[in-house]
């Protein structure tokens, strides 16, 4: 791991951690939505912040810290349903990943069913085939390999056809994105898939594209969603857009925890203005 000075983790552990702790902030309405994407050993080649791959070994320490501390991991279906009941989540945690990386397959899955925990995958439809695909130097799944995950419990859902930046697309393209995803996922699996997770950063200050967006999903048949908008989930928030929270290969535990208990959380703030203030620097640069 990084021995490097992050502002994010001293601000979290000597800031808002202890603030919190003194106000006495209770997690029974917030669920924390973990977002990881590879688990492999190539790690370190970006600022820790933006890391997307965590090793084996720092994941299975996690996932260990999660059993030994009496977390219970659910799926994003029964997340939603739990928030929506206004029933107690403390303690409560949701696992997602994104893309369908092979490495899931091969070592994650090993770990959560070793500390008999659950998760939800967010696969890319044009990535997955019959034989695994290599793209960008990574290995992704096959359907044989998802049609298995599926049977051990997790749950599958969509993440889009290409991988596109869906606020860049013609209306009629991020259609297609979603509906074709979802219906050979559909097909695939032979069963309905009801999540969506964003691609890329989420433009939460675009609001004619996000209600475009959320038309789009709930015309779809989607029915809830997740994406890279940092936070816990509740029942603020909108079913198809739900926070989540980055974890990757430099989370020691002691912020593992932190982002656990929602102490992390003050991070969105700074991160929406600063895409609030680079929206409005690009939408004056392009109208001149």
């Amino acid at each position: 791991m990084s021995s490097s000075f992050r502002l994010d983790r001293t601000v979290t552990l000597n800031l808002a951690q202890p603030v919190r702790r003194v106000i006495g902030c209770s997690n029974a309405s917030r669920i924390p939505v973990l977002m990881y994407h590879g688990i492999n050993d190539i790690t370190g080649v970006t600022h820790p912040y933006f890391e997307t791959n965590t090793s084996p070994t720092i994941f299975a320490r996690q996932m260990r810290h999660l059993r030994e501390h009496g977390y219970r991991t659910i799926d994003l279906k029964a997340a939603v349903q739990m928030i929506n009941s206004g029933a107690n989540l403390q303690g409560v945690v949701v696992i997602t990943f994104d893309d369908g990386f092979r490495d899931f397959y091969t070592h994650a899955i090993p770990i959560l069913q070793e500390h008999q925990l659950t998760a939800t995958m967010f696969v890319v439809s044009g990535f997955i085939g019959s034989a695994s695909t290599r793209l960008a130097a990574k290995d992704f799944m096959t359907w044989s390999e998802v049609r298995e995950i599926e049977s051990l419990g997790i749950e599958i859902g969509s993440h889009t056809v290409s991988h596109s930046h869906l606020n860049n697309l013609h209306l009629r393209d991020v259609g297609r994105e979603l509906k074709g995803s979802k219906q050979t996922i559909e097909d695939k699996l032979g069963r309905p898939v009801n999540s969506f997770s964003y691609p890329y950063a989420f433009p939460e200050h675009e609001s004619i594209f996000l209600e475009q967006l959320r038309q789009c999903l709930e015309s779809t048949g989607y029915e809830y969603g997740v994406t890279t908008v940092l936070g816990g989930a509740n029942q603020t928030n909108d079913r198809y857009f739900l926070p989540r929270i980055p974890i990757n290969e430099h989370d020691d535990i002691r912020l593992f925890e932190a982002k656990l208990k929602g102490e992390y959380d003050w991070l969105h703030l700074p991160q929406s203005l600063y895409k609030f203030m680079r929206s409005c620097y690009i939408n004056r640069t392009c109208y001149k």
